[in-house]
């Protein structure tokens, strides 16, 4: 089978396609036959050796794939061979023809959602709940500001959150993004405009939001806070560098900073989580964009497309 493989840290052209073999699937573990992949701003950091866990070198990139079950190994009896499935980690790496996953990050794809989409549930679908949900505490009728909304994280925010019967505004970089927070039931605001944080706080009648998922701390932490109401919090899911604030922000209106990474979540939180997005999808609350699919062979171009701006969904390999 082909593979992409990293024998080194790098720029985007340190991952090559190489002739690979996944072997057979252990105790506990099922082999997929792979039908696409998705990518993750996290690959980029952990391709640049600049994130604070990396792997052994050579290692093939990627943890969230969805195909088909080509074999089970021992101790497997809640997948059979032939189903729809998505993962949320892999053993092997994801760039790949073959992955083989441990049963417990692999769940059912439903038949409504092709395989491309299904690579927006286990990181990004997954994400945005974790954020909105456990680390948020969001509530129904809470005001929500999602930065970043048209994006693959940002999207499923969107859905979920209106699905729980939240107030949804959210930013994104262009007119085509913001037409798409619309059409998925956000408010949007570009901001990329000059003042739009003014413009955000006056649509709040001044009242400020109780939660903001933050895709871009170092730029718009500080002024988070100023648009946060009393009691309310940020959850910050990206950030690609640092930034000064002053803590007495947080003070007067008592308000927290929170951060997230979906591997500190538990395995039940895990399995709490692929519950509610499979309870979300049944009812047809969340249903996530594809932007663009590549080939296996394109992955250092994904790398570099998936770190810009204007993506409007999930950027999908196929090998």
């Amino acid at each position: 089978m082909k593979a992409v493989v990293v024998t080194e840290f790098g720029g985007p052209e340190v991952m090559k396609v190489v002739e690979s073999n996944p072997g057979e699937p252990g105790n506990g573990q099922v082999l997929i036959a792979v039908k696409a992949i998705g990518v993750n701003p996290v690959e980029t950091y952990i391709r640049a050796g600049t994130y604070p866990t990396l792997p052994d070198l050579p290692y093939t990139p990627g943890g969230n794939v969805a195909g088909i079950i080509a074999a089970c190994g021992p101790g497997v009896s809640s997948l059979k061979v032939g189903a729809r499935v998505y993962s949320v980690a892999t053993v092997t790496g994801a760039y790949a023809e073959m992955s083989i996953c441990n049963v417990s990050d692999v769940f059912s794809l439903p038949s409504t959602l092709s395989f491309s989409q299904g690579n927006a549930l286990g990181v990004p679908a997954a994400t945005a709940w974790r954020g909105l949900f456990i680390r948020g505490n969001g509530q129904k009728g809470e005001r929500l500001l999602i930065h970043g909304a048209s994006g693959s994280v940002g999207q499923a925010a969107v859905q979920l959150a209106n699905g729980a019967g939240c107030e949804v505004w959210g930013t994104a970089g262009s007119k085509d993004g913001c037409a798409l927070v619309t059409q998925l039931g956000g408010r949007a605001f570009n901001h990329n405009v000059a003042g739009y944080d003014k413009e955000l706080l006056q649509d709040t009648s001044g009242k400020g939001f109780d939660l903001i998922l933050e895709m871009l701390a170092n730029k718009n932490l500080e002024m988070d806070l100023d648009l946060l109401a009393p009691g309310g919090r940020v959850v910050i899911i990206g950030s690609r560098g640092r930034i000064e604030i002053d803590p007495r922000a947080t003070m007067g209106k008592e308000t927290d900073i929170r951060g997230l990474a979906l591997f500190s979540a538990t395995r039940e939180e895990m399995q709490e989580t692929h519950r509610a997005l499979a309870g979300a999808m049944a009812e047809g609350i969340l249903s996530p964009t594809v932007s663009r699919e590549l080939k296996l062979s394109e992955a250092p171009a994904a790398h570099e497309r998936v770190m810009q701006d204007g993506n409007n969904g999930k950027i999908v390999l196929i090998p």
